[in-house]
Protein backbone atom coordinates (compact mmCIF):
# COMPACT_ATOMS: atom_id res chain seq x y z
CA UNK A 1 0.00 0.00 0.00
CA UNK A 2 1.40 3.09 -0.75
CA UNK A 3 0.35 6.81 0.36
CA UNK A 4 -1.18 7.47 -2.52
CA UNK A 5 -3.50 4.50 -0.90
CA UNK A 6 -4.27 6.31 2.23
CA UNK A 7 -4.54 10.22 1.28
CA UNK A 8 -6.60 10.99 -2.05
CA UNK A 9 -3.74 12.50 -4.43
CA UNK A 10 -5.15 16.04 -3.99
CA UNK A 11 -4.44 16.32 -0.60
CA UNK A 12 -0.77 14.63 -1.09
CA UNK A 13 -0.39 17.33 -3.39
CA UNK A 14 -0.86 19.99 -0.89
CA UNK A 15 1.70 20.92 1.91
CA UNK A 16 1.48 19.44 5.48
CA UNK A 17 1.45 21.78 8.65
CA UNK A 18 2.48 20.74 12.15
CA UNK A 19 1.03 23.19 14.69
CA UNK A 20 3.33 22.90 17.72
CA UNK A 21 3.46 24.80 20.66
CA UNK A 22 5.97 24.61 23.82
CA UNK A 23 9.12 23.20 22.20
CA UNK A 24 12.02 25.76 21.77
CA UNK A 25 13.19 23.94 18.62
CA UNK A 26 11.07 21.75 15.82
CA UNK A 27 12.80 20.07 13.35
CA UNK A 28 11.24 18.80 9.81
CA UNK A 29 12.64 15.42 8.73
CA UNK A 30 11.46 15.02 5.28
CA UNK A 31 14.99 13.37 3.89
CA UNK A 32 13.26 10.14 2.89
CA UNK A 33 10.41 11.25 0.81
CA UNK A 34 10.13 9.03 -2.28
CA UNK A 35 12.51 5.74 -0.73
CA UNK A 36 11.52 2.60 0.25
CA UNK A 37 11.88 1.59 3.87
CA UNK A 38 12.16 -1.96 2.63
CA UNK A 39 16.00 -2.25 3.41
CA UNK A 40 17.58 -2.09 0.39
CA UNK A 41 17.69 1.86 0.30
CA UNK A 42 19.42 4.10 2.72
CA UNK A 43 17.27 6.31 4.83
CA UNK A 44 19.08 9.12 6.36
CA UNK A 45 16.98 10.98 7.71
CA UNK A 46 15.63 7.77 9.59
CA UNK A 47 18.65 7.42 10.75
CA UNK A 48 18.71 11.13 11.58
CA UNK A 49 15.95 10.84 13.59
CA UNK A 50 17.20 7.56 15.37
CA UNK A 51 20.68 9.15 16.20
CA UNK A 52 18.68 12.84 17.81
CA UNK A 53 16.53 10.15 19.73
CA UNK A 54 19.89 8.00 21.00
CA UNK A 55 21.02 11.75 21.88
CA UNK A 56 18.42 12.42 24.28
CA UNK A 57 17.73 15.49 21.91
CA UNK A 58 14.31 14.76 21.34
CA UNK A 59 11.02 15.93 23.18
CA UNK A 60 8.33 14.08 20.83
CA UNK A 61 8.10 11.91 17.69
CA UNK A 62 4.61 13.10 15.49
CA UNK A 63 3.86 11.22 12.54
CA UNK A 64 1.14 10.66 10.30
CA UNK A 65 1.26 6.96 9.89
CA UNK A 66 3.66 5.25 12.44
CA UNK A 67 4.12 2.14 9.29
CA UNK A 68 6.27 4.92 7.78
CA UNK A 69 8.84 5.02 10.24
CA UNK A 70 10.27 1.59 10.43
CA UNK A 71 8.93 -1.11 8.20
CA UNK A 72 10.81 -4.13 10.20
CA UNK A 73 10.24 -5.72 13.49
CA UNK A 74 13.88 -4.70 14.73
CA UNK A 75 13.80 -0.83 13.85
CA UNK A 76 10.44 -0.99 14.59
CA UNK A 77 11.16 -1.93 18.05
CA UNK A 78 14.31 -0.13 18.36
CA UNK A 79 12.19 2.88 18.10
CA UNK A 80 9.81 2.13 20.61
CA UNK A 81 12.94 1.16 23.12
CA UNK A 82 14.27 4.47 22.45
CA UNK A 83 10.90 6.99 22.75
CA UNK A 84 10.34 4.77 26.06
Amino acid sequence: MTNVDRLPELLLKRKAVVYVRGFRDVEVIDDDMGRSASGAVARPGFERLVALLCAGEVGAVLCMDASRLARNGRDWHHLLELCR
